[in-house]
């Protein structure tokens, strides 16, 4: 059964790390990533039947390097003083998703180190 021949979590996370970088390779530098913090769930948006949001809005980041926004897409939910956080970082943390940010990094697709600008 395909279901039980899974790679372990790291490698499936450093495969999403290595089809951005084909994404970034292909666009080069026409290419602008847009992450809507809005309705989080622990549950990908691509599930059939994803759990409710479990944090408020944060907001819309737009920036010109993958790796960055997603960073700070992280650390604005460690800064949050909502409730659901918890359960937030739980997901994240349970399956080790800051993985791939690092494993993007080490890919050389972008930087962790960013600057937030309020407009």
């Amino acid at each position: 059964m395909v279901w039980t021949d899974l790679p372990e979590q790291n490698a499936f996370l450093e495969s999403m790390a290595e089809a951005a970088s084909a994404v970034v390779d292909h666009f080069q530098d026409k290419i602008v990533y847009v992450n809507v913090m809005a309705n989080m769930s622990v549950d990908c948006d691509c599930c059939a039947i994803a759990e409710d949001p479990c944090m408020k809005d944060i907001g819309i980041l737009v920036s010109t390097d993958p790796v960055a926004i997603d960073r700070a897409c992280i650390d604005l939910v460690k800064q949050s003083d909502d409730p659901g956080k918890e359960h937030f970082l739980e997901r994240v943390t349970s399956r080790n998703g800051e993985h791939t940010i690092d494993a993007a990094c080490e890919l050389g697709i972008g930087v962790i180190e960013y600057e937030l600008i309020d407009c």
